[in-house]
């Protein structure tokens, strides 16, 4: 990982001690050499991107564009970055950090898009969450005002939550469907339906309908908790059972 030029890799310790070099610096240190008019759009992140899958992906589909796979788990994360190094992408990056202090990395308005790809959906806790109001705060440090938030997951917790959450805070879905695969409204699907995870496939093998989400996040207006009792997946992540007896929870 250390000796891939696409992988910054930031420990925690490294994070406390300072202010991050590449912070508002991404498009002239990191993606200088992205497009052959030096003109870059704003950036997008996949956070929690295990293999790099969805970040490889989106960054061939659009070429036009620069994309960072986030995520602490370097050993997974090595599979997007060896193929996008070994294919000569140059508008794919990777930065293994903690997702916590994702603030700490870019700066105002750096970052227009986030795809959150089958996150664990971190039933017992709501501030873990990457929907959570706690990580919607975090967003509006770098995100653009109103930037996009893609929310992919076979979770049935997640996404009722997350649905939740907008309600609560009078935010409203441009796509919401609890059947990614099924709709018959492919236009606007056409990003969410072009690439599928490892998982993803292995998701719809037992039949667990894919959920799809998207939405805007402006900057301004407080954000609260949604006060609903969603009730609990029956597993944890694939293969694996919950192991709360726990029905419902917030």
């Amino acid at each position: 990982m250390a000796a891939n030029p696409l992988v910054v890799e930031c420990p925690l310790a490294a994070v406390m001690e300072g202010e991050f070099p590449l912070r508002g610096r991404w498009k002239e240190d990191f993606f200088s050499s992205a497009l052959p008019s030096g003109e870059i759009s704003n950036i997008s992140l996949e956070l929690g991107c295990g293999r790099g899958e969805y970040t490889v992906g989106l960054a061939r589909l659009h070429p036009d564009r620069c994309y960072i796979g986030v995520d602490i788990k370097g050993a997974r994360m090595w599979t997007g970055a060896k193929e996008a190094l070994e294919t000569g992408m140059k508008n794919v990056g990777f930065l293994r950090t903690n997702i916590e202090f994702i603030d700490r990395f870019f700066a105002p308005g750096e970052v227009s898009e986030l795809w959150l790809t089958f996150s664990d959906p971190q039933m017992k806790k709501a501030t873990k969450r990457l929907t959570s109001t706690y990580f919607l705060e975090r967003y509006r440090h770098f995100l653009v005002d109103g930037g996009l938030i893609h929310l992919k997951t076979d979770s049935n917790f997640l996404f009722t939550y997350t649905e939740e959450m907008l309600r609560a805070n009078g935010l409203t879905p441009e796509v919401c469907t609890r059947d990614l695969y099924g709709e018959s409204d492919t236009a606007s699907l056409s990003e969410a339906t072009a690439l599928q995870t490892y998982y993803e496939g292995m998701w719809k093998e037992r039949g667990i309908p894919i959920k799809y989400l998207r939405f805007r996040l402006p900057q301004e207006g407080m954000l609260a908790e949604p006060e609903v009792d969603i009730p609990l997946d029956e597993y944890r992540s694939y293969s694996r059972q919950k192991r709360s007896s726990l029905e419902t929870s917030r």
